[in-house]
């Protein structure tokens, strides 16, 4: 069970506003288990002239060797207050566990080749790799220059992903110095 303690300050509270905020707090728990413990305030900070009540949530999270802390959501409505900073600390709780299970996301290998056929009039070219593959490309798989623009042996980075017919080139940039 998740020891929840909970403050609510300059208003009153009530049994269903405490019961809705362990049960946020409880469904933190489906995203990770370990969590120590959760300490949330409510409270209305100052009165505003012109855009009445405001109410503040602030939420600390204590995971092992961490705490995550969401401070001062405000809205008019107290529930969706509740819900912005439920959801910020969502977003911080899944970053925390994603990185201690040592996840890290991969990015594509960016490869270097040259223009080596280029049919401009049918709409798409191939590239010669760098490592010996031909990679075949057309207008749509071309960014930052147009496919227009690009003439044979221009030195171009891309990203090779296999497809069903062979080799297929992805983002395909020229290189500005135009040299490997």
């Amino acid at each position: 069970m998740l020891p929840v303690q909970i403050t609510v300050r300059d208003m009153p509270s009530s049994i269903a506003l405490e019961d809705h905020l362990r049960k946020k707090a409880m469904k933190l728990s489906q995203y990770f288990h370990r969590i120590n413990n959760c300490k949330i305030v409510i409270q209305v900070p100052q009165k505003h002239k012109h855009q009445g009540k405001l109410f503040s949530v602030s939420i600390d999270l204590s995971v092992p060797g961490k705490e995550l802390v969401v401070n001062r959501k405000l809205d008019e409505d107290v529930y969706v207050a509740i819900r912005d900073a439920f959801h910020a600390l969502q977003k911080q709780l899944e970053s925390y566990v994603t990185k201690r299970r040592g996840d890290v996301k991969k990015h594509e290998q960016l490869m270097n080749g040259y223009v080596k056929k280029l049919y401009a009039d049918k709409g798409y070219g191939f590239i010669q790799g760098s490592d010996g593959s031909e990679y075949y490309f057309t207008p749509t798989n071309v960014s930052n220059t147009s496919f227009a623009q690009l003439e044979l042996g221009d030195i171009v980075h891309f990203i090779g992903v296999p497809e069903t017919e062979g080799m297929q080139a992805h983002r395909v940039t020229r290189d500005k110095n135009n040299n490997l």
